[in-house]
């Protein structure tokens, strides 16, 4: 059948609520804020945001409760035109929601975060029609028993699968790390994983028969890769920008890699075209906010300036 959307995503969003202040207080004082704003976040919300921007069809099937943070979330998919439909609702769920202080004068944040519920990828939906309805599942590490089985209705269906993964939290994690045929990584969790003192070792460490696509992200340092196409290790360097916030790139690399896969694009146009949008990510403030649009990313990647905002 004809994929109804290019990437489908089954993991976790977050509410974060940023309180500005100009310095962190110390114990028992009293301190007056700058500006509060809500922002919303999660692996897997955020790599969804970031492909809509970029002209994505996408759809969100997480788990998401009936509490006002949860209709606040599926309120913000929904602005940016991610399907809703076929979200996994329980009363014992809810995002996960964090309170973060910025000390501006300092130039740093304090995170408190609240995780006490179900999240993520849920064990029995969504369902398995709406897994095949996609050319791309996305998940993260959150809601593992959800992912397995996802993943593995997807990869029997010859369905990419492109994942998050940030930390090793559930003994059942390797079932699903060995599902993900295109692996995206941050360099540190790579080398975590496997021991390597350098990207191109982790790449090789990292690689399976099932494997399509390892990439190891390195932030400014640029981007290691390898295919089934070229398993030799390939670079690509980073993007020179003025950074002014790399919160979400990963994010958002994850999320323009996973479309560019959608589309077609081979390996080496698309680490390039999640590469892109990272690098002008960092240019902006916020995740989902800073993340570009396709007329954006389009001038950034042919040189022409940015129309001022």
């Amino acid at each position: 059948m004809t994929p109804t959307f290019d990437i489908l995503g089954i993991g976790c969003a977050t509410v974060d609520d940023l309180v500005m202040v100009g310095a962190y207080p110390s114990a028992d004082v009293k301190l007056r804020v700058k500006r509060m704003e809500r922002q919303f976040g999660g692996l897997t919300g955020t790599a969804l945001v970031a492909a809509a921007k970029l002209g994505g069809r996408c759809a969100f099937g997480g788990m998401l409760g009936v509490d006002d943070l949860s209709k606040s979330v599926e309120q913000n998919m929904v602005k940016y035109g991610i399907d809703v439909s076929h979200l996994v609702r329980r009363p014992d769920s809810r995002p996960i929601h964090a309170v973060i202080v910025v000390a501006e004068e300092e130039q740093t944040r304090t995170i408190f975060y609240e995780y006490d519920a179900p999240t993520g990828a849920d064990p029995s939906g969504p369902s398995e029609e709406a897994i095949l309805s996609t050319r791309v599942l996305f998940l993260d590490h959150l809601g593992i028993e959800g992912g397995i089985r996802a993943a593995s209705i997807a990869r029997q269906a010859g369905i990419p699968v492109v994942a998050d993964l940030e930390e090793v939290h559930d003994p059942r994690f390797d079932d699903l790390f060995d599902l993900v045929d295109h692996l995206v990584l941050s360099d540190d969790f790579a080398r975590e994983l496997t021991g390597a003192n350098d990207p191109t070792a982790a790449l090789f460490a990292l690689w399976h028969s099932g494997r399509s696509a390892v990439v190891i992200t390195c932030g400014k340092e640029g981007v290691w890769y390898a295919s089934v196409e070229n398993r030799s290790p390939q670079y690509l360097p980073a993007y020179q920008v003025n950074a002014v916030d790399t919160t979400g790139c990963g994010d958002v690399f994850h999320g323009a890699y996973a479309l560019a896969l959608a589309r077609g694009v081979e390996i080496h146009d698309r680490v390039r075209f999640a590469t892109a949008a990272a690098g002008l990510k960092a240019t902006r403030s916020g995740g989902q906010l800073g993340a570009p649009t396709s007329e954006e990313l389009s001038l950034f990647l042919s040189g022409k300036p940015l129309p001022s905002t």
